[in-house]
């Protein structure tokens, strides 16, 4: 199924049918959100309380394991104090409903939760200080190191062998990357995966495994002021790009998109690993393979958003929002490269660490 169907459409009247059919709430205010494959839709209740529908494509709807489990791990951070979404029950006790609904193109089923809805602003939308930078890989690998905790029977639907935007699975880029026929950056990409092949793959021995949030950006990290007008992070969002992965993969995603945010991209790097390491130190096999693990992520969220671009031409606006920036990001740390990247990382975190 092409992604443009699997994607739901549904309506504002559908919406309010099905939260006051599902889980007894009748709704006052219904607006679309922002999303990539999937349709969340803010819902505003009479009887009080805000919430986001999540509608998952038809696609997801082939694994609920893995549904299951992302909720799971929602509740799990919550429950350990941290900012997640939470899934309220339908009127059944069921924290997701597969739905049966009709549309232009045939009866689709669609997996449904209902997950309470985190007011604040992307940090997308605010000056990224270097205190905020640094709790953002503070709270990035804590959340890691929360996750390693959890126990859950369904587990080993996070491997995710073919899962696209796994930086484990950077060869699988291979078949897309014709998306960028004529474009001089084609042969960066195909340079940085050759690299991946080189000099991050036979390292991942020396990696620590874990369970990544998988796509913890700018987009998906919400912020609010606190009584000294400074920004906190108040929300993370978007669990369905969890995987098992390595402590390295969530920060070098982490540093990718905080980057597409400043006006110095190069500086931000520092900062996150500052904050990183006051919690999970790496090691050197990992240190060294962080400038092309984030060199990969940059070219996972081009090449994957111009072919999806493809598939949902009516929604390339949200679709290309990082790739656009990722590419003069791309190229500025390609040409600066590994060595004088690494130079300013890794002194400017010394120098944040030193400072607290």
């Amino acid at each position: 199924m092409s992604m443009k169907h699997a994607k739901p459409n549904l309506s504002q009247s559908q919406v309010a049918e099905m939260v006051k059919r599902l889980y007894n709430v009748t709704a006052s205010e219904i607006r679309q959100l922002p999303s990539y494959d999937d349709q969340n839709v803010y819902v505003a209740a009479i009887e009080g309380g805000e919430y986001v529908l999540k509608i998952m494509n038809s696609e997801h709807n082939k694994n609920p394991a893995l549904i299951e489990m992302q909720t799971c791990a929602m509740s799990f951070l919550h429950q350990n104090g941290f900012p997640a979404q939470t899934a309220q029950p339908t009127t059944s006790g069921q924290l997701m409903s597969l739905e049966e609904i009709e549309t232009d193109y045939g009866c689709q089923k669609y997996l449904v939760r209902l997950l309470t809805y985190l007011p604040g602003t992307t940090i997308s939308k605010v000056p990224l200080t270097p205190e905020l930078l640094h709790e953002t890989g503070k709270t990035a690998a804590r959340m890691d190191k929360t996750l390693q905790e959890l126990e859950h029977p369904h587990l080993s639907t996070l491997q995710r062998e073919g899962f696209l935007w796994s930086l484990s699975n950077i060869p699988l880029l291979e078949p897309y990357i014709s998306v960028l026929d004529g474009d001089p950056l084609q042969e960066v990409v195909k340079s940085v995966m050759h690299q991946y092949k080189t000099s991050v793959a036979p390292r991942y021995c020396h990696f620590r495994k874990s369970i990544n949030h998988g796509d913890f950006n700018d987009l998906n990290v919400l912020v609010h002021p606190d009584e000294n007008d400074c920004y906190r992070i108040s929300g993370i969002l978007d669990f369905g790009d969890m995987n098992y992965g390595y402590y390295i993969h969530e920060l070098a995603i982490a540093i990718t998109y905080m980057m597409m945010e400043h006006p110095k991209p190069i500086e931000v790097g520092g900062h996150i690993l500052a904050g990183w390491e006051s919690v999970l130190p790496l090691n050197e096999a990992e240190k060294d393979c962080l400038y092309v693990l984030v060199l990969c992520r940059l070219c996972q969220s081009m090449v994957l958003a111009r072919y999806f671009v493809t598939q949902q031409p009516e929604n390339a606006e949200y679709l290309m929002i990082s790739s656009r920036k990722g590419i003069h990001i791309l190229r500025h740390l390609w040409e600066l490269g590994k060595e004088q990247v690494e130079k300013v990382w890794f002194q400017s975190a010394a120098q944040f660490s030193d400072r607290k």
